[in-house]
């Protein structure tokens, strides 16, 4: 009975196998950024210091590979959330996260010709991404306008959408340093008049 209960627990990876994995998918990034979805697996696993046959291990197919890149993003992207939250005041653990979200929106955009060969299309990954990403936000707004710090009408959502909007204009070469302008301007467009 004991053998039976111990084979319905999942293991937790091994370091070295997490260590792989975390490995791989920032070769990945890296690659499916400057070569899209066609970058060479062979070549991904080579720059990330393992055999082919690890990296099908932990990604059996390319499609794999480009969706945990990707989810892998999303889940930096509402992990730093309430590392933010606990180490900072609030209205920089917001600020903080505005920024991480433009360098988010900058890497979904570099992929995003390797999400669209991803059999289905990305809105799938886009769907449960968006719900990780407003409850951080939803998170980081709430303590804010707690501690007074910005107003009791700012709604989290008003903030990404400003964002987002910028990152619209992403043929021009300066829109991420606009868009880190953009934080800015929304952090201080939220503060309470006084």
């Amino acid at each position: 009975m004991a053998k039976k209960q111990s084979q319905l627990v999942p293991r937790k990876p091994r370091t070295d196998a997490q260590r792989n994995r975390e490995r791989i998918l920032e070769v990945a990034k890296e690659a499916f950024t400057r070569f899209g979805a066609s970058a060479s697996l062979d070549d991904i696993a080579r720059q990330a210091g393992v055999g082919a046959g690890t990296l099908y291990r932990h990604f059996p197919t390319r499609d794999a590979l480009i969706e945990a890149v990707y989810r892998s993003e999303v889940e930096k992207l509402a992990a730093a959330e309430p590392r933010f939250a606990e180490t900072m005041p609030p209205i920089d653990a917001l600020r903080s996260w505005m920024l991480l979200f433009v360098d988010h929106i900058a890497a979904k955009q570099i992929i995003a010709p390797a999400l669209n060969s991803v059999v289905g299309g990305p809105s799938k990954l886009y769907e449960g991404s968006r719900e990780l990403i407003q409850g951080a936000i939803e998170a980081l707004v709430k303590c804010a306008i707690k501690s007074g710090e910005i107003r009791k009408d700012v709604e989290p959502f008003d903030l990404l959408r400003a964002l987002i909007g910028v990152s619209l204009v992403a043929s021009d070469p300066g829109w991420k340093q606009s868009a880190r302008r953009l934080v800015d301007i929304l952090i201080a467009g939220s503060r309470p008049v006084r």
